[in-house]
């Protein structure tokens, strides 16, 4: 009667809710953060934000590691170097 067995419909069914719960909660955050910032601007009218040196090169994320530090950073990618064969 399916063309697939009832144990995968239903597993794919569970997958599209997952991923809809995570959509909406996403899109609530996403929502709350233009709201904040609406009344952040609000707030702080035509004055312009001034940073210091040191706080413009601290990271944004806490305890985040500089890109050069990474493990996951591509080093050493030259055109030169990658084989298109």
């Amino acid at each position: 009667m399916f063309p697939f067995p009832l144990q995968f419909l239903l597993l794919l069914l569970l997958l599209l809710l997952f991923a809809g719960w995570v959509n909406r909660r996403q899109l609530d955050a996403i929502e709350y953060l233009k709201e904040e910032n609406r009344v952040l601007k609000e707030r702080l009218g035509e004055r312009r934000i001034r940073f210091t040196d040191a706080r413009r090169s601290e990271p944004l994320v806490p305890n985040a590691r500089p890109i050069s530090a990474r493990s996951d950073a591509v080093t050493g990618c030259r055109p030169a170097s990658m084989s298109w064969t």
